[in-house]
């Protein structure tokens, strides 16, 4: 029931065998063993470059429609092998299986929206002083790519990199997640299948570190993408710097979400809880600072525990579930750590703040208020189904609490009164503000942070510029 694993390395599928290193996937919510995930030798990595670079000579000069077909082949047969997919995805990532579902049939969207916009990638003339002399401005592919993804939401931030990089003309190395490497074999299969040329698509494993330290310092990678955590994407950042390399990073956030006295009470709640128990609180963007003004905290409050109390936790693959388990063990662990830190400072767990024994890596779904914003899961992102709940008074205090940290991924607020709401969007330091709903990650959109939430955008029409260079040529 569960895939076998693989690289992908110029077309070819590469399994566990001989003498290679391998590593077992588990899932999370009985630990059990699912199978054997390969990892690449020092030569495989090499082999991969060099076949990128190979690739890229000539897919760079492909044409538009023939990258834009492939990405429609790509799309439509994920939508038809979404059922495989998901259950693989909830098997070894937890998540529960409607989550999964949507996460592959959005990502079809994420390819085929792609499909279109890689047909639009235009230059310009510039009007000359001299008529004599032409002045054009052309976007060209930046060539060999090396992305790194995250376990939290594997199909889905593969494939935007993945889209972008083919779309825009380049070649992409990618490292996804050992934890939940499924989803990234089914992409190698779907791309494989769609016709995509040998090389313009490779899939790598190992241990994280080196594979990153291989493939950025390697002189034939010339952009790098990461999504994942700040402490990390700094150091690759750094490195990608030193060696002069273009970067797109999407980094961790801190999400504030600040509920005037004015706002639906209601619709504020589920929202919220909506978005922060989805897969299990491990999402980037998830609520994660709680902001209610005085006069309505007492019914967001009691609302809110409700909620969260509605939450059935189990197996993903169980389709009664509604929240299933954290990614790994450790994840229980650093939630344990936040709720001792909490009580510690004083706070009061509203409900939750405990580990059910279900026999995986679970979490209740947690509330903590009384808290005053040193304490750590006022600080620090728990990435988890935990969040704390303040009080404010005036939208000036709210505004400066919620920018107060480094994070500058997404907020939200819930104001039905325009010149607030007005505020809100322009005096919140964040890449992305959702005002009275959540609207993120759509195709159409940028996705991406300020600060030391990352630097580029995935999605929109922003999301070929980390894949394209600009040339200037001007001629008589």
């Amino acid at each position: 029931m569960y895939p076998e694993l693989f690289l992908y390395i110029n077309g070819e599928f590469i399994g566990v065998g001989g003498e290679r290193k391998s590593e077992d996937v588990t899932n999370p919510a009985t630990q059990e063993v699912l199978g054997r995930l390969p990892h690449a030798t020092a030569a495989e990595l090499e082999h991969a470059v060099a076949t990128s670079q190979t690739a890229f000579l000539k897919w760079r000069k492909s044409s538009p429609l023939q990258r834009s077909e492939i990405l429609r082949r790509a799309a439509a047969l994920a939508r038809e092998r979404v059922d495989d997919i998901a259950q693989a995805i909830t098997f070894d990532q937890g998540k529960p299986i409607a989550e999964a579902r949507a996460e592959v049939v959005t990502c079809a969207d994420h390819a085929d929206w792609h499909a279109e916009e890689c047909r639009r990638i235009y230059g310009r003339v510039i009007p000359p002083r001299d008529p004599a002399v032409r002045q054009i401005v052309v976007r060209e592919p930046v060539g060999v790519c090396a992305a790194f993804t995250p376990w939290n939401f594997p199909f889905n931030q593969a494939i935007r990199k993945i889209s972008a990089a083919i779309g825009a003309g380049c070649t992409i190395v990618l490292k996804g997640p050992e934890d939940s490497p499924s989803a990234i074999v089914a992409l190698a299969k779907l791309f494989h299948d769609a016709g995509l040329p040998p090389g313009v698509l490779n899939i790598v494993w190992g241990v994280p570190h080196e594979v990153s330290d291989f493939l950025i310092r390697h002189p034939l990678v010339k952009k790098v993408s990461f999504t994942g955590s700040v402490d990390v994407g700094k150091k690759l950042a750094a490195l990608a710097g030193l060696h002069m390399k273009r970067v797109t990073m999407e980094l961790g956030g801190h999400a504030p979400v600040i509920v005037c006295d004015d706002a639906d009470v209601d619709s504020a709640v589920q929202v919220t809880m909506r978005m922060k128990l989805r897969n299990a609180g491990q999402v980037c963007v998830a609520p994660t600072r709680l902001f209610v003004q005085s006069d309505i905290y007492t019914k967001f409050r009691d609302q809110m525990i409700s909620a969260f109390e509605t939450a059935k936790l189990g197996p993903g693959i169980d389709t009664s579930t509604t929240m299933g388990p954290l990614a790994h063990a450790r994840r229980v662990v650093e939630m344990e750590r936040f709720v001792a830190d909490a009580k510690s400072r004083g706070g009061n767990v509203l409900t939750g703040g405990f580990a059910p024994d279900l026999g995986g890596s679970f979490f209740a779904p947690t509330l903590v208020d009384n808290l005053d914003d040193t304490a750590d899961l006022m600080q620090k992102e728990p990435f988890g189904p935990i969040a704390p709940l303040a009080r404010f008074n005036t939208l000036d205090e709210a505004i400066a609490r919620a920018n107060s940290l480094p994070f500058g991924l997404a907020a939200f607020a819930f104001t039905e009164h325009a010149k607030s709401a007005h505020r809100l969007a322009t005096e919140l330091e964040v890449g992305m503000v959702n005002i009275n709903h959540a609207g993120m990650a759509l195709p159409e959109t940028p996705f991406g942070g300020i600060k030391d939430s990352g630097m580029g955008s995935e999605g929109g029409t922003e999301t070929f510029d980390g894949y394209l260079t600009t040339k200037f040529v001007t001629h008589v």
